[in-house]
């Protein structure tokens, strides 16, 4: 007796399991616009909450700059220079918080932009993505506020004391001069994630960021120049040192990517 018939088995070809599905231009420009949308949405409330929050962080924000003027033996105040100036200050420090706040969801939005290009795999890593990103992010700041802070705040204050001239510090100007510290750091610390970006797109692999290393050199030196704003060299310094690691920190998330990829592409060899 002749053994029944196995149904056929189809086999479906590897990008429709892996990949996700096609996308036309137009497409990419419509998920693009829904993305940016939701980011935004998620930045305005994120706003209403950091200016709720601004006048408690004010005191958080000045203590920097009060210890550097104690070091110096000066008064430790800083003054607001015009009516609206106090007002001002706890607009721009609520959005700024605002964008903090969102930064999560806006990551989120980040990633689902890209996930459709990616294999099921790499898009189980959202996560890790979001986590990591923001975990970055604020070790940036923290490391502008405990590090670079100090260095930056102590070396002005010297350099201008003088006994026949007494500082007045606006509250408004000193803010815009750490935006730029806090902020900079902040982004430049996500130099791994961006690196894990390309990698898994193979737009840079480990062997392109050690051979052009002395151009990300000449390019972390520039940054450092336009961030750092003092013009002493050990600032300087202070500033490019963890930039040069994170940048190693970025060959070595490269090479992890690079490995990851060839060892399933090997596996799903051997299983074809």
């Amino acid at each position: 007796m002749a053994a029944p018939a196995q149904p056929e088995r189809t086999l479906r070809p590897r990008g429709e399991d892996e990949a996700g599905a096609s996308m036309s231009f137009f497409d990419h420009l419509v998920e693009l616009r829904k993305r940016l949308i939701s980011a935004l949405a998620a930045v305005g409330v994120g706003m209403v909450v950091g200016l709720a929050l601004a006048k408690h962080f004010i005191t958080f924000i000045v203590e920097p700059m009060r210890t550097a003027l104690r070091a110096n033996h000066l008064e430790d105040k800083l003054y607001y220079t015009s009516p609206a100036g106090y007002i001002s200050l706890v607009i721009n420090l609520g959005l700024y918080l605002g964008v903090v706040i969102a930064m999560p969801w806006v990551l989120y939005q980040v990633w689902l932009f890209v996930a459709p290009g990616l294999y099921k795999h790499e898009r189980r890593a959202v996560a890790a993505f979001i986590c990591s990103s923001m975990f970055l992010f604020l070790c940036g700041i923290a490391f502008g506020y405990f590090v670079m802070l100090p260095q930056v705040l102590t070396y002005i204050v010297h350099f201008g004391n003088d006994p026949s001239i007494a500082p007045l510090i606006s509250i408004n100007e000193y803010f815009n001069v750490i935006l730029v510290i806090l902020v900079g750091l902040g982004v430049v610390f996500e130099l791994p994630v961006l690196v894990f970006i390309l990698s898994l797109f193979g737009i840079v692999t480990p062997k392109f960021m050690l051979k052009n290393f002395r151009y990300a050199m000449l390019v972390i030196t520039i940054v450092a120049a336009i961030i750092t704003p003092t013009p002493d060299a050990t600032t300087m310094l202070v500033f490019m040192a963890p930039i040069v690691v994170l940048y190693f920190v970025g060959v070595l998330v490269s090479y992890a990517v690079l490995r990851r990829k060839r060892t399933r592409a090997l596996a799903e060899g051997e299983a074809h």
